[in-house]
């Protein structure tokens, strides 16, 4: 685990490339096994992998989202506030569990944050994207996950880089 995060960084170019069908449900099961507090299990997710829907997902944020469009793959991670609410960190938990996941495959991925972003001056990301896939309005739209097949080399963080200082022993 410590090589794969060792290893990890955002990815945003992907090659023309499906994911195949086996690694998609590697992928789905994942993310249902992702552990959520009092086991409530808050988050429903949309698999898009069609590439007119990508193309749209990827106008959801005004700037920060349009490598969207040439991703294998959009995890459109969701929460219902009524059930839980931790729903943020519980999506969140699933998110980087997928993301993890997908790279122990050899492939990237990115969070894409939808929570609180603008699609435009008048429209929330978040309305877009329900709007968008027909999600119903209890239902939160955390983020987006782009997966595919990785386009750039990107080197991990060497550890000379980590911020150790934000460490701390026992105390502040």
């Amino acid at each position: 685990m410590i090589e794969l995060l060792r290893k990890r960084r955002s990815i945003r170019v992907y090659e023309d490339r499906k994911i195949e069908p086996e690694k998609i449900e590697i992928l789905k099961e994942a993310l249902l096994r992702s552990p959520s507090s009092r086991n409530r299990n808050p988050w429903e997710f949309i698999f898009v992998d069609n590439k007119e829907l990508l193309k749209k997902l990827s106008k959801s944020k005004e700037h920060g989202s349009e490598f969207l469009e040439d991703a294998a793959l959009g995890i459109i991670v969701c929460g219902d506030e009524k059930q839980s609410d931790v729903w943020i960190e519980d999506c969140s938990i699933a998110s980087i569990l997928v993301q993890t996941v997908a790279q122990s495959m050899d492939m990237g991925s990115c969070w894409i944050q939808i929570r609180n972003r603008m699609h435009n001056k008048n429209t929330s990301s978040e309305a877009y994207i329900q709007d968008l896939f027909n999600i119903p309005k209890n239902m939160k739209v955390g983020s987006v996950i782009s997966i595919g097949y990785p386009a750039e080399k990107k080197a991990g963080v060497p550890k000379e880089k980590l911020q150790l200082n934000k460490i701390k022993m026992n105390c502040w």
